[in-house]
């Protein structure tokens, strides 16, 4: 790691003293990693550089890689239609809607929670139980007798019910519960032992705890704010290390081909919020003057705010992971500065 970037980075780390999580910036063969705050709170337990953390939507990206290892063993393809190869009855589907679309957020299909009408995750669990969500099937009821908010291709439309679709897919494709598939697939394939779609109510050692802070001071846990069990939409844990695994596995073809690798990286679509913002398979693709500077992911639930990138040029992954609603971002901005930075 560069001198500069090493500086900035322990300046940043010491001067945030509300950050709770794990943070590691690894350029070439050198890393540097920090960890503040408690992963549980009540028994004063510290966050830890090999901590267990939620991620929420950044593991899109784990369910991607899926689909694209299914298309590279020929069992499926990107314009496979929706309709050819999931058994469900969705009454107002489009029948044109591909495994593209559902890839690059363009189906059309209405979501479970969309941010267009909602702001609040919580708002969700009044009516089905949080407890209840434990399969990829169990989410269906919530979306499943929707009218098509869009026609199909129209538009970029950030949608957690697509991926649930292609987490089904992927089940009926290989006959395996979804969350299996990635950890032989993919977490197993990086020896990412530590990472994995835990329970929130049997959660193993050494995980942090996600906590709602309250405008009086107070807090809580996340535990009736998120589905009890993540899946194809987000929701994996994973340690800052087992992220940056995901990022050099891709990088140097452990997980994918040269030829899906780089459809997975191709920006397929634009994201109309931003001004040079893309959108691959299941990772969001930042350009500046024409030239791709970092490739993305992130996540967000109740307790819990999530920031990983690669950035090519400089060789340089972040990950930074926080066990709160807020937090992550603005660390992983103070990084990328000084990363780019240093490149001119």
């Amino acid at each position: 790691m560069t001198k500069n970037i090493e500086k900035d980075f322990k300046n940043t780390m010491t001067k945030d003293k509300t950050f709770s999580g794990s943070v590691i910036v690894k350029e070439y063969n050198k890393s540097h990693q920090y960890s503040n705050g408690y992963a549980n709170r009540s028994d004063k337990r510290e966050n830890q550089t090999n901590t267990r953390f939620g991620i929420a939507s950044g593991c899109k990206l784990f369910t991607a890689i899926a689909i694209c290892q299914l298309v590279q063993n020929k069992k499926l393809s990107f314009t496979t239609r929706l309709s050819d190869c999931l058994h469900f009855n969705f009454p107002h589907f489009d029948n044109e809607i591909t495994i593209h679309h559902l890839l690059t957020h363009t189906s059309g299909i209405a979501d479970y929670f969309d941010e267009e009408e909602m702001d609040d995750f919580e708002q969700l669990w009044v009516d089905t139980p949080m407890y209840h969500l434990r399969k990829l099937t169990d989410f269906l009821p919530l979306f499943q007798n929707k009218k098509m908010k869009g026609r199909v291709g129209e538009r970029f439309h950030y949608n957690n019910a697509g991926f649930i679709l292609l987490g089904l897919v992927v089940e009926q494709v290989t006959q395996m519960p979804f969350t299996e598939y990635v950890t032989e697939h993919i977490f197993k394939k990086l020896n990412m032992k530590d990472s994995g779609y835990f329970e929130l109510d049997a959660l193993p050692t050494n995980t942090a705890l996600g906590y709602i802070d309250n405008p009086d001071g107070t807090w809580r846990t996340n535990i009736y704010s998120v589905p009890v069990k993540g899946g194809a939409d987000g929701g994996a844990f994973v340690t800052t290390e087992d992220m940056v695994m995901i990022w050099e596995g891709l990088i140097q073809h452990k997980l994918l081909n040269e030829k899906q690798t780089q459809r997975l990286l191709t920006y397929h679509v634009k994201d109309e919020d931003g001004e040079e913002d893309y959108y691959g398979y299941g990772v969001w693709i930042k350009k500046h003057r024409g030239d791709i500077i970092k490739y993305h992911v992130m996540g967000y639930d109740p307790g819990v705010s999530f920031h990983s990138a690669y950035y090519p040029e400089q060789n340089s992954i972040v990950v930074v992971c926080c066990n709160q609603s807020d937090g992550a971002y603005d660390i992983a901005k103070k990084l990328e500065d000084s990363i780019l930075l240093e490149d001119n």
